[in-house]
């Protein structure tokens, strides 16, 4: 087995689980804004909308045909209109609400915690995330995750994404860190597997639903507990 010393997790579908905390606030908003007196006809169907629209608003982003004030401003009117709504008043603090809310929730993937307390004595660990500044260090301070890493590397600070190489070279050298030695864990095809590979950097591939991929990671898992036998 390898010997690595730096260790390189994703945030979002990796370690704090996003699709549960999206829901949970996406629900206590449709109550709180009683969005079924507008026509949206349940909390479900209301999910169901901001998943149509958000992922693509997501690949624009990504990709560099949007930036994130755009992101903001259309998701919810886009997402409104995907749940039939139209012309509707959305409330001005929509937005920030979901941000704050959803933000705020703790729940993460299990034996998060436990693989953390198991991994921070032997390693150093870090952050790599597409997402932007305030809203991943909420998230990870409300999740209880602060602790556990040297850095926090964002697309918003770097200015670039994974999979783009600049991000992984700009986290190499903040973590003083060299790609033999490092390990990259991610849920994405593309950005954490793909970018990875891209720099030479080894990684763990984290599926716990399944999902097809077209590329040969260093390692598969599906549950964060099976990184005991591989470190």
């Amino acid at each position: 087995m390898k010997t690595y010393q730096h260790l390189f997790f994703d945030l979002d579908h990796t370690l704090w689980d996003y699709d549960r905390n999206v829901q949970e606030s996406l629900s206590e908003l449709f109550l709180y804004y009683k969005l079924e007196e507008l026509g949206i006809l349940s909390s479900q169907s209301f999910i169901e909308s901001f998943y149509a629209v958000n992922f693509k608003l997501w690949e624009a982003y990504d990709k560099g045909e949007m930036q994130k004030d755009e992101l903001r401003s259309s998701r919810f009117p886009r997402i409104f209109e995907q749940a039939g709504v139209l012309n509707a008043a959305i409330p001005e603090e929509f937005e920030g609400d979901f941000m704050h809310r959803t933000s705020s929730k703790p729940h993460l993937f299990p034996h998060t915690i436990e693989i953390l307390e198991y991994l921070k004595p032997k390693y150093k660990l870090y952050v790599i995330t597409n997402g932007f500044d305030e809203s991943q260090a909420k998230k990870m301070s409300s999740s209880g995750l602060s602790g556990y890493f040297e850095l926090v590397i964002t697309s918003e600070t770097t200015g670039h994404k994974k999979p783009d190489p600049r991000i992984f070279h700009y986290a190499l050298d903040q973590a003083g860190a060299y790609k033999e030695n490092s390990l990259m864990i991610g849920d994405s095809p593309i950005s954490d597997i793909q970018g990875a590979q891209g720099v030479g950097i080894d990684q763990v591939f984290f599926n716990p639903v399944g999902k097809p991929i077209h590329l040969r990671p260093t390692y598969t898992i599906s549950h964060l507990r099976e990184l005991e036998d591989l470190l």
